[in-house]
């Protein structure tokens, strides 16, 4: 029992079931899921739903803070990406063209890849500070999205699009979909693979892995370019849930949301060992505490406190120094029982 509560996820899967069950309490038939007209309904398929966009940039941004980096720029990205789509599908002739939006999609989903990897090489080849490369697109990056949308909010009438972000396949919204198998393709080249022990090395000690012989800069390219294609991808279902762009306020605030989520998660700051799995369960608590938060009737204005006091208890519970102060009497040091004193005859 004492390894389970020692375990980095037992905490926060506490707080996740807590506050599913404090919905159950204020929202009747919380935990009922039904089929209707063969889609899946229900509160629990929402919290998923309206969280796979934070849970795309989540994974992404896991792999950043892995490597000992951050990026900040995951929110411009979002916005660049969904405005770069909704530009180019409005210019379509016939919008319904699953030709033309697939173009749009690879298009913004390009761009988002070269984003990512302009930040990883203003890291890994100028050897800017992480926070600091990644700020530089977080501000320019807004204003190029809203120079894409000049300034508006593009509104789209696609069907094809709609689908990204508020479509059904096989019974389940098509955005859980597209979550599952990015996190997939992620746990096969980072467990299955060396890719995964590769990260880790370079954010536990870049230089003892460069004298390994492991290319770190190359290691850090990726991992940026693979942030901003997960943000970019992300980018694309908020603006299709609402079939518009707004490059103000599309992704606004995302990044702080995804480090959050990776932190909870039990991926430390500081780099090295990571874990995927935490992660999701660290988006799916952020998104189940904003649904707690509509469902219980928390002024609009105290929203923000609510949520990091919440937030800041999950990250009290998992640090083992608070559990020991507050759950555990300090232990005496133990002391080593006395060594009998032998005597030795001497003989001359």
């Amino acid at each position: 029992m004492s390894r389970l509560l020692r375990h980095r996820l037992f905490w926060p899967f506490v707080i996740l079931a807590g506050l599913l069950l404090l919905n159950l309490v204020f929202t009747d038939h919380f935990f009922t899921i039904e089929i209707k007209e063969g889609h899946l309904y229900g509160s629990l398929i929402d919290i998923a739903r309206f969280g796979a966009p934070l849970i795309l940039v989540s994974i992404g941004m896991t792999l950043v803070i892995a490597t000992g980096g951050i990026d900040l720029s995951v929110g411009s990205v979002v916005a660049i990406a969904g405005a770069l789509a909704c530009l180019r599908i409005s210019l379509l002739d016939d919008q319904s063209s699953t030709g033309g939006v697939l173009a749009a999609m690879a298009l913004a989903l390009g761009l988002s890849l070269v984003l990512g990897a302009w930040n990883g090489l203003l890291v890994a080849g100028a050897g800017i500070q992480p926070i600091i490369a990644t700020l530089i697109l977080m501000v320019a990056g807004r204003g190029l999205a809203q120079l894409i949308t000049d300034g508006q909010i593009i509104t789209i009438n696609s069907a094809p699009y709609k689908v990204v972000g508020g479509g059904y396949w096989l019974t389940l919204p098509f955005g859980i979909i597209v979550v599952a198998l990015v996190l997939a393709i992620s746990a096969f080249l980072t467990r299955r693979l060396a890719l995964g022990l590769l990260i880790e090395s370079v954010g536990g000690n870049a230089e003892a892995s460069r004298l390994a012989g492991i290319g770190a800069k190359g290691v850090l390219i990726m991992v940026y370019a693979f942030c901003g294609l997960c943000a970019g991808i992300a980018g694309l279902m908020i603006s299709s849930n609402v079939s518009s762009a707004d490059g103000n306020n599309a992704g606004l605030w995302i990044e702080l949301d995804a480090i959050l989520a990776v932190v909870i998660g039990g991926t430390s700051l500081s780099g090295g060992r990571f874990s995927l799995g935490g992660t999701v369960l660290g988006a799916l608590i952020i998104q189940t505490l904003t649904t707690t938060i509509y469902s219980i009737g928390v002024p609009p204005e105290t929203t923000l406190l609510f949520k990091a006091l919440v937030v800041t208890i999950v990250c009290l519970l998992q640090s083992p120094a608070f559990r020991e102060k507050v759950f555990h009497r300090r232990r005496r040091p133990v002391t080593a029982p006395p060594v009998a004193e032998k005597k030795v005859k001497v003989s001359l």
